[in-house]
């Protein structure tokens, strides 16, 4: 029981974490130091540059929040909604339903415009929801659904927002660093991210960013943020300038060493090259799996490249054949969420992940595991 843990060697291609590259693990493991010490602040400085350029803005606010993705969404609803304030809320999926909870703990009153899990975030619902309720503060949405596999026309529902004089808050969990996201282009006020899926880095880091209309509404408000921890004029002061750093917290040395190898890493690839790996691998996973006759729900104009959900034969249980993946290859892949429980399997191609090598493997295991 006191023995010091060692971990089994797996190959994840689940919904996260995604394989972390040695370099990253090696960083690391690299000797801490204080996360006031001035070689620090420079790494803090370097990680925030590398996110602006992962993220595709100018945002100074831009920077990693100790805590996973959930933090992130979290740090973004407390700061931008006040009490009895009304957010527009789209749900297609397990992570829309988290922000609703969201905004109904800031005090706040969700709007929501539902769409069947499976299927992108209708923008005509949303317009129609942004008539009935041109009081509404934000407008909220998942770019990249984990729990289904589905992207969403965030340069749209951006743009309806905007004309609308509202924020938006988009969840790039699974999109940063996997598909194109475009935080300016777009005109994106929050956006939160993962450290652990295409950015291919422990989990642990919620990478963020906040516009110039966002800051200006948390300058704005009434109330204090709920959240001493997430509150942005707080945290802010954290990672602010050189020479110009508050005490807030003791941030997660090691674990932003680790953050800034990873970013290290796709700034060397390249972004472009980047998406286009994660979409050529989404190509040779598609035609790999119809050859074992496994066929992907999903439709192809709105599917993720690195999330993919696979749909489970008739008469094959869900569950048996992760387990003989884990147990007999050391390869993980996810169960459905939700609606889809039991009926499809979810197969990461997130970062490290998304290589010929992780399709031919994952082809392979459950070639050699279905009956």
């Amino acid at each position: 029981m006191n023995a010091s843990f060692d971990p089994p060697h797996r190959i994840l291609m689940g919904p996260g974490p995604s394989d972390v590259h040695p370099r990253v693990l090696a960083a690391m493991a690299r000797s801490t130091i204080g996360h006031l010490d001035p070689a620090f602040v420079a790494i803090m400085d370097s990680v925030k540059a590398m996110l602006r350029y992962a993220f595709r803005t100018s945002n100074d606010v831009t920077f990693a929040i100790s805590g996973p993705g959930s933090t992130g969404m979290e740090a973004c609803f407390v700061n931008l909604l006040e009490p009895g304030e009304k957010a527009i809320v789209c749900v297609n999926g397990a992570f829309g339903g988290r922000m609703k909870e969201n905004v109904e703990r800031c005090g706040a009153v969700p709007v929501i415009v539902n769409d069947e899990w499976g299927r992108a975030v209708d923008p005509t619902k949303v317009a129609t929801a942004i008539k009935a309720n041109p009081d509404a503060k934000a407008l909220a949405f998942v770019h990249a659904e984990t729990s289904t596999g589905v992207r969403s026309e965030a340069a749209e529902l951006c743009r309806m927002a905007q004309n609308a004089g509202m924020l938006t808050i988009v969840d790039v969990v699974t999109s940063l660093g996997g598909i194109s996201v475009e935080v300016d282009g777009w005109g994106v006020d929050a956006a939160y991210g993962g450290s652990q899926k295409c950015l291919s880095c422990p989990p642990g880091l919620s990478p963020v960013t906040f516009g110039p209309r966002a800051l200006a509404r948390v300058k704005a408000r009434k109330t204090k943020v709920q959240s001493w921890f997430l509150d942005l004029n707080l945290v802010t002061a954290y990672w602010g300038g050189e020479g110009n750093r508050t005490y807030h917290h003791t941030a997660p040395v090691n674990a932003l060493f680790a953050l800034h190898e990873a970013l290290a890493m796709l700034r060397e690839e390249g972004l472009d090259t980047a998406i286009a790996r994660h979409a050529a691998c989404h190509a040779e996973l598609v035609e790999a799996l119809a050859a074992i006759g496994l066929r992907l729900p999903i439709d192809s104009n709105i599917r993720l490249p690195q999330l993919n959900l696979v749909s489970i034969p008739d008469g094959v249980a869900d569950a048996p054949i992760r387990k003989a993946m884990l147990d007999q290859f050391g390869l993980e892949i996810g169960g459905g969420l939700g609606s889809f429980a039991g009926k499809v399997w979810r197969i990461g191609l997130m970062g490290q992940s998304a290589s010929r090598r992780h399709v031919a493997l994952c082809a392979a295991a459950l070639r050699a595991v279905l009956p």
